[in-house]
């Protein structure tokens, strides 16, 4: 667990508070089930590595409280922050988007 959520008492699948949404993103770096890694920054950037491709972009809590991304020029994507948590402790973060329900679950390193 990332020290920065050792406070924090968060179940299995239990949606991320807005108030918490900065801290759990800013946690740690994460890594994806294909290999890619992605960090945030508390300044709002964030860094995507796809296979050694970096490609930077932003992130934001919007007025509904929830996480979204933006990446130059013109893609946008809000998401629905979930806890993952095995054994008691915060391992990761499932992202459910907004517009179409996809998933993906991004693991701290």
């Amino acid at each position: 667990m990332a020290t920065s959520l050792e406070g924090l008492h968060a179940a299995d699948g239990e949606r991320v508070a807005s108030d918490a949404i900065a801290t759990a993103i800013t946690a740690g770096g994460f890594v994806y089930d294909d290999g890619s890694t992605q960090s945030f920054d508390a300044n709002g950037t964030t860094t995507y590595n796809e296979q050694g491709r970096p490609t930077a972009g932003e992130w934001y809590v919007d007025d509904n409280g929830r996480f979204c991304s933006y990446w130059p020029p013109s893609y946008r994507a809000c998401y629905d922050l979930f806890w993952i948590v095995e054994h008691d402790a915060i391992v990761g973060l499932r992202f459910e988007a907004v517009d179409n329900g996809s998933r993906f679950d991004g693991r701290y390193q």
